[in-house]
């Protein structure tokens, strides 16, 4: 069942390609993508049916909703160039961190750290907000809480403390 909902996050993340930016049908399917992100787990631990597969399917998912926001709201915002740079390095943390998983552990790991948790949560409401709040004000909170996940992960895999 929670594998399910997963598949639901990916097929409503591709439904948002065909969603005009903003619109009402946006919304929708972005919420339900997101809605459908915590609920999978929380079925997985309710019904005793966490796995590997599960995890790495939940990382997949997240990947692809993060890769159509991206898509859709790139072009459509106005970005400084200092925060293109503050999330490139970011990136570039997190590509050591996979790729220190692999060397350290010898396997794919993703970690599902509180800190990683409270960044997605601060990600997802950033289009919720954007026509609210200054993106550069929720930029800094977003980036700030990235970066120290991003850091945080790398030392639990490092560790071995995933």
């Amino acid at each position: 069942m929670a594998n399910t909902i997963t598949f639901f996050r990916m097929t409503a993340s591709i439904v948002l390609l065909f969603c005009p930016v903003f619109s009402p049908a946006f919304y929708a399917f972005y919420i339900a993508a997101g809605l459908s992100d915590m609920l999978d787990g929380f079925v997985a631990r309710k019904t005793d049916t966490v796995s590997k597969l599960g995890a790495r399917l939940d990382t997949i998912a997240d990947f692809v909703l993060v890769v159509v926001c991206l898509i859709k709201l790139l072009p459509v915002l106005r970005i400084p160039a200092w925060l293109y740079i503050w999330i490139g390095i970011i990136a570039l943390i997190k590509v050591v961190n996979i790729i220190s998983g692999f060397v350290v552990q010898k396997r794919f790991v993703a970690v599902h750290s509180a800190m990683n948790k409270a960044t997605g949560a601060l990600l997802f409401l950033l289009p919720l907000t954007i026509l609210v709040f200054p993106l550069k004000n929720s930029a800094i909170v977003d980036c700030a809480a990235a970066t120290f996940a991003a850091i945080q992960e790398g030392h639990f895999i490092r560790t071995g403390r995933e």
